[in-house]
């Protein structure tokens, strides 16, 4: 039995086993929601930590008949090389979801989602969708940001602190002295 007889063979079994099982495999439907994603006007053009975002979006219904129970929310990932990783939205102040309970055909719903930035990198965030009879994701186009960094220590605060502290406490010493003599 030649290599590629043998993957047919091993296809043709797992087919039969799932229909003999009744166990179908998911095949994702034709979605009728699309979503379209743009930042804020509002948001700085080279945004730093503590800073504040916001995306917009626009959930429509394309199809022909309503959509019931539908779901949306927003997902934000760290794209870095070696730091892959979603985000927990908790700490960066992000909206976890809107829900509607019906969207009718050529509906819209137009959304605004805010978050503050926590960590310097380079993001991707992403707006899902489902309803409640539908059996896929329809997620939204990728919007990329970076994140850069925020001084946490700033010159014009320690310049004085680091000329001021040994000057505050040289004229202590020196007071103490003086005040030592004339005691005696």
């Amino acid at each position: 039995m030649t290599m590629r007889s043998s993957k047919r063979c091993s296809a043709l079994f797992a087919g039969l086993l799932l229909v003999a099982t009744g166990a179908l495999p998911a095949v994702a439907e034709t979605s009728t929601i699309s979503i379209a994603i743009s930042p804020a006007t509002a948001n700085v053009a080279s945004p730093q930590m503590g800073d504040r975002l916001a995306f917009n979006t626009v959930i429509r219904n394309t199809g022909d008949k309503s959509i019931d129970g539908l779901i949306a929310w927003i997902s934000l990932v760290q794209i870095d090389q070696g730091k892959e990783q979603p985000i927990d939205l908790e700490d960066w102040s992000a909206h976890k979801a809107i829900s509607r309970a019906s969207l009718k055909p050529g509906e819209t719903i137009s959304t605004q989602w805010p978050m503050r930035l926590i960590q310097s990198g380079h993001y991707r965030v992403v707006i899902s969708a489902v309803s409640r009879e539908g059996s896929s994701l329809t997620p939204s186009p990728f919007a990329d940001f970076v994140v850069r960094s925020k001084p946490v220590v700033e010159s014009s605060r320690v310049l004085p602190v680091a000329l001021g502290l040994p000057l505050l406490i040289g004229m202590s010493f020196i007071g103490w002295r003086r005040r030592g003599r004339d005691a005696r």
